[in-house]
């Protein structure tokens, strides 16, 4: 049994003796979420049908998502769930607790017992930001900000003149351009969100090189020099990638079960139908000459895709916007 003081674990094997253990994991232990999750599984399983499929069920571990297409259902839920936690001596954060609704007028909140979660516009999750509209425009936002707070605590490094150019690049690469990418693979882009990308990018790569725009340099020159392929490149390089695991996987992971899904019934709209994410990836597939089949080849699938940074004599590769 762990729990997070005060653990006390009792175990036996072979004609060992029992022994406690008194002091539980440290603070940000990798064991420590996996531990949890244990202990979630075997109160969880003491209802049946608590557990279910995702996307329907997301857990990592003190992190459950719930989802579902009928408001009355997802509140029972919450009610075996919260039944559940309790007789093992868990219980639910209801201030911790968010609500979040897609397509429904209905702004009625959610009771966890005595508590009551009022329904929000956006929730975050596992760092990516859910809208209540599906659009992916405070993710994007949430990436700008988080990016440009790794950005200034390298600063120091990246903007001393006294550093060699392509190893800002690099310092870039590899811990600033992961914290704006993060989760884009799942992002249905449209143009302004990768306006909104580049406009971040030439910012930061402007201030790392010690130009301006009074300057009138190119982009394309200065991610040359730095060895920065465009950051537009890079989010189709990583949708791809992502699109070649998923089928790769079989027909019942969860990648797959969420492409398959139908639309919500009952009209849509007026007007032009959203983007999907699905229509971005098959438009970057014939931008690339790539086909669905060609994704059990794996090494065809990732040279196609790949968009790599530009090479060490600085040439620039790829879009070349001013």
């Amino acid at each position: 049994m762990y729990r997070d003081s005060g653990s006390v674990v009792r175990t036996a094997v072979g004609d060992t003796k029992p022994f406690p253990i008194t002091v539980g994991v440290h603070q940000g232990s990798v064991l420590s979420p996996f531990l949890f999750s244990v202990v979630l599984d075997v109160l969880s399983s003491t209802i049946r049908d608590l557990h279910e499929q995702p996307p329907w069920l997301l857990m990592y571990a003190d992190d459950i998502a719930l989802a579902d297409s009928d408001s009355g259902r997802l509140v029972r839920r919450v009610a075996a769930w919260k039944e559940s936690l309790e007789n093992g001596g868990l219980k639910i954060n209801a201030a911790k607790t968010e609500y979040l609704a897609y397509n429904t007028t209905n702004a009625a909140p959610v009771r966890i017992g005595e508590d009551t979660v009022e329904r929000t516009e956006q929730v975050r999750y596992l760092g990516s930001v859910l809208h209540e509209s599906g659009d992916v425009d405070c993710d994007v936002e949430s990436r700008i900000s988080a990016a440009w707070a790794k950005w200034r605590e390298v600063a120091g490094v990246i903007c001393d003149p006294k550093m060699p150019v392509r190893l800002k690049g690099q310092v870039y690469k590899t811990i600033i351009r992961p914290v704006l990418l993060y989760g884009s693979e799942a992002w249905p882009v449209l143009e302004r969100h990768k306006q909104s990308l580049r406009v971040t990018e030439m910012n930061m790569l402007r201030w790392m090189s010690g130009v301006s725009r009074k300057d009138r340099i190119k982009n394309s020159r200065i991610r040359g020099s730095l060895q920065v392929r465009d950051i537009a490149d890079k989010l189709q390089e990583g949708r791809l990638r992502w699109y070649g695991h998923v089928l790769r996987k079989p027909a019942d992971y969860v990648g797959n079960r969420c492409l398959a899904m139908p639309p919500p019934p009952g009209p849509g709209k007026r007007g032009r139908p959203k983007r999907r994410w699905i229509d971005v990836v098959r438009d970057d597939m014939r931008a690339n000459g790539l086909k669905a089949e060609d994704a059990k080849d794996r090494a065809k699938w990732r040279r196609l895709g790949r968009k790599a940074d530009p090479g060490h004599r600085g040439e620039s590769q790829g879009s070349n916007r001013d």
